[in-house]
């Protein structure tokens, strides 16, 4: 079953009213994709966040997080 509706002060309104059990699962699909932020606006927070790690973090991982010693 296929349902449309709209956001409206954040809130998931549906465009014909119906009545749907109380727990019912739904799957939420944009069918605007151009109005959804993009990667860089939702991970705004943290882009730039990395400096002054060291170079080789990716690659000895285990070291800085464990105390694994260094290949």
């Amino acid at each position: 079953m296929t349902l449309l509706g709209h956001i409206e002060n954040g809130v998931i309104v549906l465009d014909e009213a119906m009545a749907l059990p109380e727990g019912t699962k739904v799957r939420i699909e944009f069918l605007d994709e151009s109005s959804l932020p993009t990667i860089a606006e939702r991970l705004k927070n943290v882009i730039g966040q990395g400096k002054g790690l060291p170079a080789d973090l990716a690659e000895n991982h285990d070291h800085y997080i464990h105390g694994a010693p260094l290949p």
